[in-house]
């Protein structure tokens, strides 16, 4: 489940606010590119960032339709 600033609030009247649970943030990461934190609050698996250069790059189709560059 993701989860973005704008779905968990702490104002008592906002409308469908959850109340009556507490939220463990087990740890904090950075993500100094993206320019935000992740707080990570249980089991989770994130997702690797990209490479500069996308792998389809380094490949191409000839005039007969051949695939090449992929090994």
């Amino acid at each position: 489940m993701a989860k973005t600033h704008l779905s968990l609030s702490d104002d008592p009247v906002a409308v469908g606010r959850p109340k009556g649970f507490e939220l463990t943030v087990r740890s904090v990461r950075i993500a100094a590119g993206a320019g935000y934190l992740l707080a990570m609050t249980g089991e989770i698996v994130t997702m690797p960032g990209l490479p500069a250069s996308p792998a389809s790059l380094k490949f191409d189709l000839t005039e007969d339709g051949e695939v090449v560059g992929i090994a």
